[in-house]
């Protein structure tokens, strides 16, 4: 692969949070590169993200969604998730994948957790490692995740398995959601980047046709007052701040719902 778009300090190495590579002509690899954080992403994460995605807008067929190990994404950071800016950038960052005009196919090797999850959900395919794992463990955290996710969890993993990520913080392999459908194929990156090879020979112009077709479909759950006033109490609370600063201190959280 051919790096494009990656800082390189003076030792060689990209100092870059998520790297932009091409594969082949067509197949553009983004890859989150915070190995020393389990790849959990924060604010500057999901702003270089957003670059690269307008970067591979117009040239990609395929784009691979990828962490560096040993984890796809353990969520988001929690010393570096405060206010509305974290959840604007990671909405952004989400939608970019929807609103790609090519196929977005997420390999996961390792955990994908909360905003990992969504990360994940938010590409078009999914390949995993079969010990890779999926969960969104908000409730743990007093935090919410946004309706986009809810909506997009159920539609993809199923409303069962959506209930119990959400409500239960179940936590799933991808061998059981490949029973559901929810992951597509197991595999690691070799077996991805292949994948992605022959997703790229098929026509674009249909591919975007039917993708457009599909977000439309969706979107029509999206939007939802009361369920946002709820988030924002949410994320306004005490709990909200007990939540991240307990698991920093590795101690139970004590949520008192206010």
């Amino acid at each position: 692969m051919v790096e494009v778009n990656g800082e390189k300090g003076p030792n060689g190495q990209n100092d870059g949070s998520v790297t932009l590579e091409w594969h082949q002509a067509h197949v553009a690899v983004v890859t989150i590169r915070r190995p020393h954080r389990r790849n959990a992403v924060d604010l500057a994460t999901l702003r270089r993200m957003v670059e690269h995605q307008t970067t591979v807008a117009g040239r990609a067929r395929v784009v691979v969604l990828t962490g560096e190990p040993p984890a796809f994404c353990a969520g988001a950071d929690l010393t570096g998730v405060e206010g509305d800016e974290f959840a604007d950038a990671l909405g952004r960052a989400l939608r970019g994948f929807t609103q790609l005009p090519c196929i977005t196919l997420a390999a996961v090797d390792g955990p994908a957790m909360g905003a990992g999850t969504q990360l994940a959900l938010a590409c078009d395919l999914r390949m995993a490692t079969a010990t890779s794992r999926f969960g969104i463990p908000a409730a743990k955290l007093g935090l919410s995740v946004d309706q986009w996710t809810i909506e997009r969890a159920s539609h993809e993993f199923g409303w069962p398995i959506a209930r119990h990520m959400l409500l239960g913080t179940g936590v799933y392999s991808a061998e059981q959601l490949l029973v559901q459908g929810g992951v597509h194929r197991l595999g690691g990156l070799a077996e991805a980047l292949e994948w992605a090879d022959d997703l790229a020979d098929l026509a674009p112009l249909t591919i975007q046709a039917h993708k457009r077709g599909l977000e439309a479909v969706a979107e029509r759950l999206v939007v939802d007052a009361r369920f946002d006033e709820l988030r924002t109490r949410a994320w306004a609370s005490q709990d909200a701040l007990e939540g991240p600063r307990a698991f920093l201190e590795k101690r139970p959280p004590r949520f008192e719902g206010r």
